[in-house]
């Protein structure tokens, strides 16, 4: 497993870099672009296609839209679009390798329990060492993991999926408000206004 790790490092660094997620975004969409209006791949960009015009449409509802700008729209919806797809289908995969994996280290497939099981003590390890640097000498160690790594009713020891969510929410909404604020009282672009003329669409949509 840490020669498969150690090859595909360089890989992954390149692949984590934004120009080259944004290259393969933009070759994506061309390659959808070039495709056979009657193919699935086809099909997909014209999905897509109404998808972004729809979405210039409601943002020319909502402020004044010009030939510039809605080039810019069009451009920015579409590269959107298929980096999100591009990252759920990814997210998607990962899911699936690490269940296979999974599956594979709990049956004992091909004998690749130990080496996965290996692999993932070394990680874990290195993740409850700077836990265990802070540790006071008076207190066990068992007791310390009980109350910061590990607890006994093998609940997490941090927030659940919604309350994180929750509160990324929240801290985004907060951050999205101020910078509205300050960019209606500060600049000419009515940020407030528009966003109130979109709440007012959805409110008449739903």
């Amino acid at each position: 497993m840490a020669p498969i790790k150690l090859l595909l490092a360089p890989i992954r660094r390149v692949m984590h870099f934004p120009l080259f997620q944004l290259a393969v975004t933009v070759a994506v969409i061309l390659w959808l672009q070039a495709a056979d209006s009657n193919s699935i791949s086809g099909q997909i960009f014209s999905a897509l296609d109404r998808l972004v015009d729809f979405s210039v449409q409601r943002c020319a509802a909502v402020f004044d839209i010009r030939s510039f700008t809605r080039s810019w729209l069009t451009t920015g919806f579409w590269i959107a679009y298929v980096y999100v797809a591009g990252l759920v289908i990814l997210y998607l995969a990962k899911a699936v390798v690490m269940f296979a994996v999974e599956l594979v280290a709990r049956h004992n497939v091909l004998y690749l329990r130990n080496a996965i099981a290996r692999e993932r003590g070394i990680d874990a390890y290195r993740a409850w060492l700077p836990l265990e640097r802070i540790r006071p000498a008076h207190i066990r160690q068992e007791e310390w993991e009980e109350t910061f790594a590990w607890p006994a009713d093998n609940k997490p020891p941090y927030p659940s999926l919604t309350h994180r969510v929750v509160r990324i929410v929240v801290c985004y909404a907060a951050a999205i408000l101020i910078i509205a604020v300050v960019l209606q009282e500060f600049t000419p672009f009515p940020v407030l206004t528009w966003l109130g003329k979109m709440a007012r669409m959805l409110a008449a949509g739903g």
